[in-house]
């Protein structure tokens, strides 16, 4: 009990002391829970972000002014400031033009240089840049060695880069000798090791080198064209005749459409829905046509370098394809009785096909990229075409014989369309040059010329059904028209807007009856406008890319086929 009795707690104030017990001479104190200091003075202290803005609780002054502990934020607005990299920031040193110079001279002569990050060197035992804290880069101890001594800097003989670079010259000789051994040579004695009278040439190996770049150039450079005989054509179909032994081409009777009838007859209207979709090319298309007279065949050029022919009625099928050009196909236009065709691709040849059995009759080249073509549509000119190519020239053609009869030569950019008007008597050319030029059949000599500051290139042309108006595609988003007659004035009344082409040769179309003009645009859509008033008709989604042309069959009120890159060819009623 006496031990009880002296128990003390260390949190009373003052010491504790126990009585004394009577009969015990001494007290003996035992603390059983000492106080052994060391107070932890963290433990209590609140700790807050440098970034806090309220304080719920009091703190005192001293814990609010601690520095701050932990690693810096590396993406702090003020360490982002002035980073100009992605790790850090990098300083700009200024070092003047001579300065650099002079260390890039020395560095190519020595294989050393000064540290440009330094503004003092100190070679022997100095802290600084440069490898080892050396103050220079590339050869250290060849810069110990000289003493960091610069290329304007005179060194010794010995230590020169340069000093077995020079060739010793010959004795002067004699002057009492002449001729032979030790003769006077004078200021006109050589060098040894000098080649006198005999002529320079490459080693071997200089000699192979140049042999295998002569080799690689000399290679010619594919324009991908396909020989001409070379040129291959797949049927399709089931039988190429039937029972009766027609073709194809032969005008289909079991219709209730007159399709040897006048086009125009009959009130045309604009098309509503798909009716059917045509997809067999594996490329984007890029000029679509119906066979003249009739339009029961379908036309087709493809960037996958392919020529497809379809059925429009029945089973509206592909029936046949030719295959003969090495790139892409750009034009493709029939003749006027659609037995023949042409087409012109980028591997720079325009080749002429028959119809009917989809071989190549003729091919023929410029030698450069020809971007439009068009048959002469006049019936005793048939044997004649006409190329637009990239080279500023129109290039006409003989079939026959397979010559260039004639050049017309005036544009200043690549040549993108050719129309003929005026009763077949001239042609209407656009190019990349902003202008419209029209010529006289066969005679090279522009008789009319339409530029103006506000136009932009107009690459795809369609002529009215009444040949009295030209719907030219304009770059800035509009068809524009101009007059197909003597004075080919721009018609500042009509204008058709809305559509996006820019940057794209959507070919506009007329209606049969020429109510109504149509064109794609980049968006994959196809506007409708009307002829008299100019306004939006319809407008409708009809591909996922850019339509490239629309054409209305000449023989049905309201059918209009319609192109894409997407690779379909989509006919609509």
């Amino acid at each position: 009990m006496d031990s009880l009795n002296n128990y003390g707690s260390s949190d009373e104030e003052g010491p504790s002391v126990a009585p004394s017990s009577k009969g015990t001479s001494s007290a003996i104190k035992i603390n059983s829970a000492p106080d052994v200091g060391g107070e932890n003075t963290n433990a209590m202290r609140l700790y807050t972000a440098p970034t806090t803005t309220e304080v719920p609780v009091n703190i005192p002054y001293s814990d609010m002014m601690l520095p701050t502990l932990g690693p810096d934020n590396p993406f702090t607005q003020k360490k982002m400031a002035t980073q100009n990299v992605l790790t850090g920031h990098i300083e700009a040193e200024a070092m003047n033009e001579t300065d650099f110079r002079t260390q890039l001279r020395t560095f190519e002569s020595y294989g050393y240089a000064r540290d440009p990050s330094i503004s003092s060197t100190g070679v022997n035992g100095s802290i600084g840049g440069g490898i080892l804290g050396t103050g220079y880069i590339g050869d250290v101890n060849k810069a110990l060695e000289m003493g960091g001594a610069t290329i304007y800097d005179t060194v010794p003989k010995n230590m020169r880069p340069n000093q077995n670079m020079k060739e010793r010259r010959k004795a002067k000789g004699d002057p009492s000798v002449l001729e032979g051994d030790n003769a006077y040579l004078g200021p006109w004695a050589g060098y040894d090791n000098e080649k006198m009278g005999k002529a320079a040439r490459p080693t071997d190996e200089e000699l192979e080198f140049v042999s295998a770049m002569h080799a690689k150039t000399r290679q010619p450079k594919t324009s991908g064209e396909i020989p001409f005989g070379e040129e291959k054509t797949t049927f399709h179909g089931t039988a190429e005749r039937d029972y009766l032994g027609r073709t194809y081409m032969a005008v289909p009777q079991d219709l209730d459409v007159n399709l040897l009838g006048e086009p125009g007859t009959q009130p045309s209207f604009v098309p509503k829905k798909c009716i059917h979709t045509w997809s067999g090319h594996t490329r984007g298309v890029s000029a679509i046509r119906f066979l003249p007279g009739s339009a029961h065949l379908l036309l087709s050029a493809g960037m996958d370098n392919k020529i497809k022919i379809w059925d429009v009625y029945h089973d509206r099928e592909c029936l046949r394809t030719m295959m003969g050009h090495g790139k892409a196909v750009r034009d493709i236009t029939f003749s006027n009785d659609g037995r023949r065709f042409l087409s012109a691709s980028y591997d720079k040849t325009v080749k002429l096909w028959d119809t009917e059995t989809g071989k190549c009759i003729k091919s023929f080249t410029t030698g450069k990229i020809p971007y439009t073509v068009k048959f002469n549509p006049d019936e005793d000119k048939q044997h004649i075409f006409l190329a637009g190519c990239a080279d500023k020239k129109i290039v006409q053609f003989d079939i026959n014989t397979g010559e260039v009869t004639q050049e017309y030569d005036q544009h200043l950019g690549a040549v993108n369309t050719l129309t003929f008007v005026d009763d077949n008597r001239r042609f209407i050319s656009t190019s990349d040059d902003k202008t419209l030029r029209a010529w006289e059949f066969d005679i090279p000599v522009v008789i009319k010329y339409v530029a103006e500051p506000d136009m932009h290139s107009m690459p795809a042309v369609a002529l009215h059904p009444n040949r009295k108006w030209l719907a030219c595609t304009s770059l800035d988003n509009q068809i524009m028209v101009f007059g197909a007659r003597d004075r080919f004035r721009q018609n500042r009344k009509k204008r058709f807007a809305g559509h996006t082409v820019a940057g794209y040769a959507c070919q506009p179309g007329f209606s049969p009856d020429g109510r109504f003009i149509s064109s794609g645009d980049a968006d994959g859509n196809v506007w409708f406008w009307d002829w008299k008033t100019c306004r939006i008709i319809k407008k409708f989604k009809a591909h996922d890319k850019v339509v490239i042309n629309t054409e209305w069959h000449p023989h049905e009120t309201s059918k209009m086929a319609t192109c894409s890159w997407d690779g379909t060819i989509k006919y609509w009623d």
